[in-house]
């Protein structure tokens, strides 16, 4: 049975809000799966890259110069999408305990994958006071009683 919008929206905010209180679970998620899944487009990418090449040269050989602007093409784009999997590589952990400065980075389980600015936390009260249930079920009474949904 699908859920109806309401337990979405709640589902979301729950979601949300775990992982601004635990940057560890986020970065949990984006562990090893996603390391492995940067190193495959890099390595496709610079496939890729060396066809683009042979692509230009076929184009300059043949004199076609339609053909080389294509492989000149070819090679932009898989060298921006080799890039940008490759600086997704680098700012995974490399252990599941380890944190970084954006929790967020390469998450796609919210909002289609799309990144939001960090929010600043309070300094009302203190972030290791208690333990992350005790800290999530008091941030979820604050919600409740500010009519927050």
């Amino acid at each position: 049975m699908p859920l109806s919008e309401e337990e979405l929206r709640m589902l979301e905010q729950m979601e949300r809000a775990l992982l601004e209180e635990d940057p560890k679970f986020a970065s949990t998620l984006r562990g090893a799966r996603m390391r492995s899944n940067a190193r495959r487009r890099v390595a496709i990418a610079g496939v890729v890259f060396v066809g683009g090449i042979a692509l230009m040269m076929t184009g300059v050989v043949t004199r076609y110069p339609v053909v080389g602007i294509i492989g000149f093409l070819v090679m932009l784009g898989s060298a921006t999408l080799g890039l940008t999997a490759f600086r997704a590589s680098a700012n995974a952990p490399t252990s599941p305990a380890a944190s970084s400065d954006d929790p967020f980075a390469g998450l796609t389980m919210i909002d289609g994958g799309g990144r939001r600015p960090r929010k600043q936390r309070r300094s009302s009260a203190p972030s290791s006071s208690g333990s992350f249930m005790e800290r999530l079920e008091e941030r979820w009474r604050r919600r409740r009683d500010s009519g927050g949904f």
